[in-house]
């Protein structure tokens, strides 16, 4: 990668990083899920009119948009709420890598290699030490909604994989469309509309700074700039900076929030990150390249591919 695109993916991931203490911040303005509503609303509008039409199917679209922006977002923001330290959720938030490989296996077939499966055990490891220190530390309700959170991104990763979207910009912002709504119905229904209405009512700059950075900074930005990083090069070159969010996540946090940092906590660091670096960027060996057809061979090699044994392309 040139040094400016290394920057680049460098920036989204420290964005991405410095957003958990945005979203702190933004928790004390607003309820949880009519936050996680404005951040969508803003992600969506007026970007939707500059994007272009869809270019997946509406079912996925829909699909991604309710298990992303609904239920993962929502449990994320709830969790922080209830109490899940900014950089403790950046953190693990990461295990989504686990429960997206976990995901793939039963809805892809995507085996996972000893390496992987290794991986997942370590970053498991790291999810139990770190909910044995918010256990002694903090409360354990928020830590495992962040979890649930993940188990979310796993869902919407593989949805996503499978709508294979030619533009992650045009296909983020489509998404940001659809939970709009059911988390403005969620929030009047949980929260209540006379909470909403004085959030609304106390609005100041501050607020619309942290929904700006959000929806656009976050989204727009994030999404756009790591898309066009994945068109670029392959992905096992622009993947492994999204190591560096929970480094920023946890590093803004402590010097902008005041958050420690335990011990057990730098443990599960290392294992999280560890075991997620084993997951999502372990290749493992590649398949021998097949063996050259001899003329005589040639002459009775079937010509179709699938009585051949080689993959159609349908």
């Amino acid at each position: 990668m040139r040094p400016a695109h290394i920057a680049l993916a460098a920036l989204v991931a420290a964005v991405w990083g410095v957003n958990f203490v945005v979203i702190e911040i933004g928790l004390g303005h607003f309820p949880p899920l009519l936050f996680s509503a404005l951040r969508f609303l803003a992600a969506a509008l007026p970007a939707v009119f500059f994007v272009g039409r869809p270019k997946v199917a509406w079912k996925w679209i829909v699909g991604v948009g309710l298990a992303l922006g609904v239920a993962k977002f929502g449990l994320l923001f709830v969790g922080m709420d209830l109490g899940a330290p900014a950089g403790l959720s950046s953190l693990v938030l990461q295990i989504q890598a686990v429960f997206t490989a976990l995901f793939a296996f039963v809805a892809l077939g995507e085996r996972p290699g000893r390496v992987k499966v290794a991986g997942m055990a370590v970053a498991l490891a790291g999810i139990a030490v770190a909910a044995v220190d918010e256990g002694t530390s903090g409360p354990l309700v928020g830590f495992l909604l962040v979890i649930g959170a993940a188990v979310c991104w796993g869902v919407s990763n593989v949805l996503t994989r499978k709508a294979s979207p030619p533009d992650a910009l045009n296909f983020m912002v489509w998404v940001s469309t659809v939970p709009v709504l059911p988390l403005l119905a969620l929030s009047l229904l949980v929260e209540g509309p006379e909470r909403d209405l004085a959030a609304l009512r106390a609005l100041d700059r501050t607020g619309i700074a942290v929904i700006v950075y959000v929806a656009w900074v976050v989204t727009i930005f994030g999404f756009g700039a790591w898309g066009w990083l994945l068109r670029r090069y392959p992905a096992s070159s622009v993947a492994p900076f999204s190591l560096l969010v929970p480094v920023f996540g946890m590093s803004s946090a402590a010097l902008f929030l005041g958050e420690g940092v335990s011990g057990l906590r730098w443990c599960a660091a290392a294992l999280l990150v560890g075991g997620v670096a084993l997951t999502s960027l372990w290749r493992g060996t590649p398949p021998p390249a097949p063996r050259a057809v001899v003329p005589a061979e040639r002459e009775t090699a079937s010509p179709d591919p699938l009585l051949s044994g080689s993959p159609s392309r349908g």
